[in-house]
């Protein structure tokens, strides 16, 4: 028990392939990764500039873009790195980071698509009301709410992973720090936090799950009694810009 060795950083090793695939993954990564990033910016600078898209649904996409950016800047650059040394050195302090930042920010995604959707429920189901619901104030705190309970409920298990002991061996065989690679390495136990990482999918993933599902089956209920077709047209293509997000 005395003689362990408790590693404070680890060596991720990537692909393991030729150096031409790799260089060639390598480039082909970074043009998708400038690509996304650009994409992204692009629909935040046209949702803040432009006076026509100054609704509730696009402020929800430019925060959703502003979500994307931090996955996968927190994931990418690492990943490059990665396939250009043929594998990589991390901390544990940077790999603890890496995964905390990924997780919120996808747990943030779950939740503000749901508020998507009944931002979209609303518009349909209850349109006279719309604009007295869906004000700017509320938005903005909607926003914020997904936020704090994205990257507040995450912290939850991410402290408890900080303190696992890992004595051996150091190799993670992935592209970055990801939750069941790290948790496969601890000498810790590891019942108690993978218990809560499966209860933890219940608020993030099954409930926002459950309000989208049932918002859009509202929302086709209400479409499909609009009696003229292009009145049902025009309704549902409202909803095209959550929907192919």
């Amino acid at each position: 028990e005395n003689n362990l060795t408790v590693f404070t950083e680890f060596f991720l090793i990537g692909f393991q392939i030729r150096k031409t695939l790799r260089i060639f993954l390598f480039c082909l990564l970074l043009v998708v990764y400038c690509g996304t990033i650009c994409g992204n910016l692009l629909i935040i600078a046209l949702v803040s500039t432009s006076r026509n898209l100054h609704t509730p649904m696009y402020f929800f996409i430019s925060q959703l873009s502003i979500g994307d950016i931090l996955v996968i800047t927190d994931v990418v650059p690492n990943l490059l790195q990665v396939l250009l040394n043929n594998g990589r050195t991390i901390t544990f302090l940077a790999c603890i980071s890496q995964l905390y930042l990924l997780c919120a920010s996808e747990a943030f995604e779950c939740f503000l698509l749901t508020v998507m959707s009944y931002d979209r429920y609303v518009a349909i189901c209850n349109p006279l009301r719309y604009s007295i619901i869906m004000t700017s104030r509320h938005c903005v705190i909607l926003s914020i709410l997904c936020w704090v309970l994205g990257f507040s409920m995450i912290l939850i298990y991410i402290i408890k992973m900080a303190n696992i002991i890992f004595c051996g061996p150091n190799i993670i065989d992935h592209l970055f720090c990801d939750l069941v690679p790290l948790l496969d390495l601890a000498c810790s136990d590891t019942f108690v936090i993978r218990k809560e990482i499966s209860f933890m999918g219940i608020p993030v993933v099954i409930i926002p799950t459950t309000i989208i599902v049932s918002s859009y089956t509202n929302i086709v209920l209400a479409v499909v009694r609009i009696p003229t077709s292009i009145g049902r047209h025009k309704a549902f293509s409202t909803c095209s810009s959550h929907l192919i997000v």
